[in-house]
């Protein structure tokens, strides 16, 4: 092995690393020979290329890779390759920004295969930038092998899955109110839709309709969408609601409304008179006159009329609902189920009254070419009703509206043709599918998925837009005949003309002759909507069924997938739904579900707020481990939201990779001294190991293969959130504990054969965390084992960590009590660190006694075996351990409140009194039962808290505690106790200045102190032999300050500031 060097720079480091891994192509090798082991599948959910990574994909990515290593490295062969959205609306948006393309007529004027020409000339724009990212975060994907939505096989294979669904009946042309988007000229997914909400102000108007057979008498109704109004086409009433006819005072007029909503016009009841009273029935069938005359002819078809709907309450507006079916769900539904329109009038003009762009057509004259959503529209017509004295009341409202995901424009809803896929016909089927699916958190499966899908509505798959793949219907002008094409020759086939791309600009010319004599057949001019694109690519990426079949079928479901929680309404759901609609499977068997990464103020992160650091600066400076690390060491790994901290990501450095590289640099260090002074070679025997007697040897070892059965556990249910923190917190055991309790030996103080045992075991657990926390820390892992392997015999070593096949547990080297023991001691300790702390007594000054009291005998004995640790960690003279509680501790009990008000109801109040007054004895016996009854009921360990209070004088002394022990820390100071803190102090410095001088810890040099400090001169003296057992040599008293011959000097505060000087001279 070679030395390693004092400082280390984590980010250079890592570069290294990445131009090592090149050098060895290490992904490819890595599964070239994993190549005939079991097959791990896995599926990379795809992301646009036209935006720039961000922490939410690093995160993604990093658990992805993590994952799919650790698959690797328990012996499987694991396929990794790279995707990319390239279709739909995120595409062309930029393009129609670009090239200021705002209507259908724009693209057209423009052609469509120049359109579709600058969509594919940017959809890969940031291709280059994502390959740099996911590079530099070390993550194993294949992206020159990758899979792209636009390619011709994998469009090839979407129109395959949809010719499936029809085959199976599962898709149908309909007529159906579905979100719009004016921005992007399309209609939406109800998942899109309901993404994006913001709060507006809308105006808010009571209108009214005068009846037919009453001229006097008006129907009053409330809308907040007053641009729906010249579309109006019925008024809907609750059945089973009461409703008033009223005379206005004021207005003189007679109206009628819902019996408990006069409230939304008056304000006392003086105001009206009431003239009738009616239920919803006896109003249905009341015929209105039109409020605007564009479509007054619908009366004849049965339209204007007053109609029955459950949906109708009466907590709002007036208990009536002006009905447009062509702009709610609601009154599409009421419509159709009382006849007052059909599904197949696609062209009645009142149901086409907004177009694509969303303006009012020729037909609504008043306000042709009128966008709905302007402000100034809404004017306009407010001054039409007023006119028309059909506005009674207005106002502004408040209110949460869905906006497009895209462009950020108010979405519509708008009756639509549109194809869809049958959801609500499977959705038994969906549920059944979840539930054979594991969730981690499995509270996502469970509740948000599994409403989602109990409610999941037909899919509109359709889009009225140009850069996607084509839907592959081809259909008569009467709409008899209906062709689906399922591939590229079926298409040559039947229309004669072979094509090597699938977009609209090398298709939409193509005709296929009729079987029926009805002329010639043409493309509808649709395409799918991205999401079924990326519902598609289990399938699609394979070019299945027209190849690797077999592969396919062998690999499906995937093992694994890993996205946002965002994806619960997106990829989530529409995988489930092609995967059950196809083959009655689930899509993939596990899935990690991540939280959302905010700015650390909470925001969403921004751009233009620039309120959060570049990832790749954070790399720079830290390295792509530590962000690994902290990402998956934080909530954000089970789904909850992490507001991201760049001093976080630092932390990681100062409290888990620093102490991780010392122990490592230790190591190598002794190793490097035991060989020169043993004239041997290092070479790492686990028999070594295993022989060792030190209980600290047999500890470490024991802990290590408990973490690599419990990685191992764990990571087989996918639970990266127990996974990461209990590999975190071995590392601080293997650097605070066992390497810091252990220098001595590791040193050779203790011989060469204690010295030799204690480098196998170091060796042993800083090789096997090495390759455990390969998966997780990749670039830091391959750092060390390219150096620790070297102590390996050659056809041991393997050119990568990644290559290395995950540790196994050494089931001899398991050993549960020493652990128990080890954990007991580490408490006791860090109780009297934690007292020395509040009454500041330095760990520096040695104290004289330090006291524990429990009556587990057990516990006692853990200590005594372990007496030695705790007397050097603690820096006192003398322990005394004693189960005599009775003299030292009175034992209470705190109850959680709570937890028992919830569970004892009106007991607790007369419960609570009597936890207050239990006795010792009671309580004790408590601590050994866990259970106590109380007025007949049973109370737990999980009720009562038992805490300990120590009954002595504590002017010179500071207790501690938990449930389980009490300790209590003698602050005495004694004279000889106090000279040996000053030893210890300069101990201290000397070693601090042998680092900084570049110095190992057996380079001869001759050491020299010099103060004036008579005091400190007495204390270095009379521990003269302690100082020499620790830094090997002997520190010399100088009358005078340092020579000018020293190499090293410097001047230290012990007692007073600068009151010494200590230098070296080179031997």
């Amino acid at each position: 092995m070679e030395e390693v060097p004092q400082k280390i720079d984590f980010a250079g480091e890592e570069s290294k690393v990445l131009k090592y891994w090149d050098d060895i192509k290490a992904f490819e090798t890595s599964v070239k020979m994993s190549e005939g082991k079991p097959e791990y599948s896995f599926y990379d959910g795809p992301p646009f290329a036209t935006g720039l990574p961000h922490y939410g994909h690093i995160l993604a990515g990093t658990i992805k890779d993590t994952i799919t290593r650790y698959a690797h490295q328990t012996g499987h062969h694991v396929e990794r390759r790279f995707g990319w959205d390239c279709h739909g609306l995120p595409i062309e948006f930029e393009i129609d920004k670009l090239h200021g393309v705002r209507t259908k007529e724009d693209v057209l004027k423009m052609g469509i295969p120049t359109y579709n020409q600058h969509c594919r000339s940017i959809v890969m724009k940031y291709s280059h930038e994502w390959e740099i990212v996911v590079n530099r975060m070390g993550r194993w994907i294949d992206m020159k092998n990758n899979y792209k939505t636009m390619d011709t096989p994998f469009m090839e294979s979407v129109w395959w899955v949809f010719q499936e669904l029809y085959k199976k009946d599962l898709v149908y042309q309909g007529f159906k109110v579905m979100p719009y988007s004016i921005g992007c000229t399309t209609p939406l997914s109800n998942f899109e839709a309901s993404s994006n909400y913001k709060d507006v102000s809308d105006p808010a108007c009571v209108v009214s309709f005068q009846t037919v057979d009453d001229e006097k008498v008006s129907i009053l109704a409330w809308t907040t969408t007053p641009w729906t109004l010249p579309s109006n086409l019925a008024l809907t009433v609750n059945p089973k609601m009461e409703y008033i006819k009223i005379n206005d005072i004021k207005r003189n007029q007679i109206f009628i409304l819902g019996k408990n909503r006069t409230s939304i016009l008056y304000k006392s009841d003086k105001e009206y008179t009431v003239l009738e009273t009616m239920k919803g029935t006896d109003l249905i069938g009341k015929k209105y006159v039109p409020m605007f005359p564009y479509f007054a002819s619908d009366a004849d078809i049965g339209g204007f009329v007053v109609i029955g709907g459950d949906f109708v309450t009466d907590d709002s507006g007036t208990g009536i609902v002006h009905t447009a079916p062509a702009y709610g769900e609601d009154d599409f539904n009421a419509c159709i189920a009382n006849g007052v329109i059909s599904r197949d009038q696609f062209k009645r003009p009142i149901l086409n009254s907004v177009d694509a762009n969303g303006c009012f057509t020729k037909d609504v004259t008043d306000f042709a070419g009128m966008m709905v959503k302007d402000a100034e529209t809404t004017k306009q017509i407010s001054i039409y009703l007023k006119n028309k004295g059909r506005m009674v009341n207005s106002a502004n409202l408040v209110h949460s509206y869905p906006y497009c995901w895209r462009s950020d424009t108010p979405l519509i809803y708008k009756a639509v043709g549109s194809w869809f896929v049958r959801v609500e016909s499977i959705r038994d089927k969906l549920l059944a599918n979840n539930d054979k699916t594991y969730w981690v958190p499995d509270f996502v499966k469970e509740k948000r998925f599994a409403n989602w899908l109990k409610n999941a509505t037909d899919w509109a798959v359709s889009r009225n837009r140009y850069w996607g793949t084509p839907i592959p219907l081809w259909i008569s002008e009467d709409g008899e005949e209906v062709v689906v094409i399922g591939s590229i020759d079926e298409l040559e086939r039947l229309s004669g003309v072979r094509v090597t791309d699938l977009h609209r600009e090398s298709i939409d010319h193509i005709t296929i002759p009729s079987q029926k004599g009805k002329g010639v057949l043409r493309r509808i001019e649709d395409v799918f909507d991205c999401w079924f694109e990326s519902g598609s690519m289990p399938y699609a990426q394979q070019h299945y069924p027209f190849e690797n079949k077999d592969k396919f079928e062998q690999i499906f479901p995937a093992h694994f997938i890993a996205e946002g929680l965002d994806q619960t309404r997106g990829w989530f759901y529409t995988l489930l739904v092609l995967s059950t609609a196809l083959f009655d499977k689930p899509p993939f068997q596990n899935l990690i579900v991540n939280g959302l990464v905010l700015a650390a103020d909470g925001k969403k992160m921004s751009k233009r707020l620039k309120n959060y650091p570049d990832p790749m600066e954070v790399v720079s400076k830290v390295g792509a481990d530590s962000l690994r690390l902290y990402l998956i060491n934080s909530p954000v790994v089970r789904a909850e939201t992490l507001k991201f901290q760049e001093k976080g990501v630092q932390d990681m450095i100062k409290d888990v990779f620093l102490p991780w590289f010392n122990a490592y640099r230790f190591f190598v260090q002794n190793c490097l001294r035991f060989e020169k002074a043993t004239n041997t070679t290092f070479k790492p025997d686990i028999k070594v190991a295993l022989a060792s007697e030190n209980v600290m040897d047999k500890w470490i070892l024991a802990s290590c293969q408990s973490l690599i059965a419990f990685v191992r556990a764990e990571m087989g249910a996918y639970r990266l959130y127990t996974v990461v923190p209990k590999l975190v917190r071995f590392i601080e055991d293997l650097t605070n504990w066992f390497v810091r309790l252990n220098r001595k030996r590791l040193k050779g103080s203790n011989g060469d054969a204690d010295c030799l045992a204690a480098l196998n075991i170091l060796y042993e657990v800083l090789m096997t965390i090495c390759i455990a926390m390969g998966p997780f820390t990749p670039f830091f892992t391959e750092y060390m084992y390219q150096n620790l392997k070297k102590a390996l015999p050659k056809e041991k070593q393997m050119d990568s960590v990644h290559y290395v096949m995950f540790p196994e547990p050494i089931q001899e080297a398991f050993n549960t009590r020493i652990e128990e023991a080890i954990s007991r001691m580490q408490v006791v300790i860090e109780l009297g660190r934690a007292a020395r702390d509040r009454r500041t007594k330095p760990i520096k000054f040695p104290l004289k006694e330090f006291m524990v009291i429990t009556e587990n005998q057990q516990y006692l004995a853990d200590l005594e075996s372990l007496k030695s640790y705790i007397l050097e960690e603690l820096n006192i003279q003398n322990i005394v351990l004693t189960s005599d509680e009775g003299s030292f501790v009175v034992v209470t009990a705190e109850a959680d409140n709570k937890r028992l008000g919830a569970r004892l109801k009106n007991d607790f109040k007369k419960i609570s009194p009597l936890i207050s007054k239990l006795t010792n004895e009671q309580l004790r016996e408590f601590q050994k039962t866990q259970t106590i009854d109380l007025l007949g009921h049973t109370l737990t360990s999980e009720d009562l808290k038992i805490i300990r209070k120590y009954n002595g004088e504590t002017t010179n002394s500071e207790p501690s505690g938990n449930e389980e022990i009490l300790t209590v820390l003698d602050l005495t100071v004694d004279n000889a106790l106090y000279e040996k803190g000053l030893a210890r102090e300069l101990i201290n410095r000397v070693q601090r200045l042998r680092k900084k001088s570049g110095l190992t810890f057996d380079d001869p040099v001759s050491m020299f102190y010099h103060t004036k400090e008579a005091d400190l001169k007495t204390a270095i003296e009379n521990n003269n032999d302690y100082i020499k057992e620790t830094i090997l040599f002997n520190l010399q008293f100088s009358e005078t300050s340092s020579p000018s011959n020293s190499f090293a000097t410097e001047v230290v505060s012990i007692v007073k500031d600068n009151d010494a000087e200590i230098y070296f001279l080179k031997n």
